[in-house]
């Protein structure tokens, strides 16, 4: 990918994180201390289960290294905006949904480059092995994720009204801009996209529902109510797409490892969109 086409999808990525940071307050995070039972759980999936799961799957599917290496930065990213759409349309325990999306996001900024890392040394040849700086790649993740979410909050509490306003049009810009991103990814692959779904289909497909299930019922063992468990299930198998690619394209230079996160994150809206229909007709059924 080009120059200017890394530094569009990295703008569009501080656009979409400023317009989370707008529907984020102070008190999100001191939720921490009222749902701690659902944040462990939830911040658990997230932090290790996911990692470990997407590494299995890479594994036993005998991927080639790109889409592997695709997995694991998938696997590596947080929640998003995304899942805090789909816990609302859910009908899950919003505040629990932007929480564990906050926490994640700033706790995923040191957890990323070891885990890539580890991707990359696993699964490629000896020899062609990239290594990530570990520090470079932290500030870099700040400033794209955590300091326009800052910015979005400091806007929230000093005019809540304009941040209120600009919450939902900023969410459909999202929605568009993933939309553009997957779309120019795959054409600049056309000649490998077939094969890229093939290889690429199956297992981010597993890994998307595989961590819903995981999480909806890792939630009930731990007796958390079905609305929270919701929300936990989401957030375990909702990651942030648009950072797995611009992690891909930005700051490995590789299209191809952003194929995986490509996959993913239109199946994510197809499996969401599923999760979201069975909830509200079993509630419907109830009533």
């Amino acid at each position: 990918m080009d120059s200017i086409s890394t530094i569009v999808l990295a703008l569009s990525l501080i656009i979409i994180m400023l317009g989370m940071g707008l529907s984020l307050v102070a008190d999100d995070f001191k939720r921490i201390f009222i749902y701690p039972k659902a944040i462990i759980v939830g911040l658990t999936n997230q932090m290790i289960l996911l990692p470990l799961v997407g590494f299995a799957l890479a594994s036993a599917f005998s991927l080639p290294p790109e889409i592997a290496i695709g997995i694991m930065i998938i696997a590596a990213c947080p929640g998003g905006a995304t899942s805090n759409l789909f816990s609302h349309l859910a009908k899950g325990d919003i505040a629990l949904s932007v929480t564990l999306t906050a926490v994640s996001s700033v706790l995923t900024i040191f957890t990323i480059p070891f885990i890539i890392n580890f991707g990359l040394e696993y699964f490629l040849e000896e020899g062609k092995v990239i290594q990530l700086n570990i520090v470079k790649t932290i500030i870099q993740i700040l400033v794209i994720v955590i300091i326009p979410v800052s910015i979005g909050m400091i806007i929230r509490k000093y005019n809540e009204s304009f941040a209120l306003r600009m919450e939902k049009p900023v969410r459909r810009a999202s929605g568009i801009v993933l939309a553009l991103v997957v779309t120019g990814i795959l054409i600049k692959e056309k000649d490998n996209f077939v094969s890229y779904i093939e290889q690429a289909g199956i297992v981010t497909l597993c890994l998307n529902v595989g961590m819903l299930v995981i999480g909806y019922y890792s939630a009930k063992l731990f007796k958390i109510g079905h609305k929270g468990a919701i929300s936990i299930a989401i957030e375990s198998g909702i990651q942030n797409g648009t950072l797995a690619i611009t992690i891909a394209v930005t700051l490995l230079d590789s299209t191809p490892y952003a194929i995986a996160p490509a996959v993913y994150s239109f199946l994510m809206f197809i499996t969401g969109g599923v999760v979201i229909y069975l909830v509200n007709r079993k509630r419907k059924t109830k009533v």
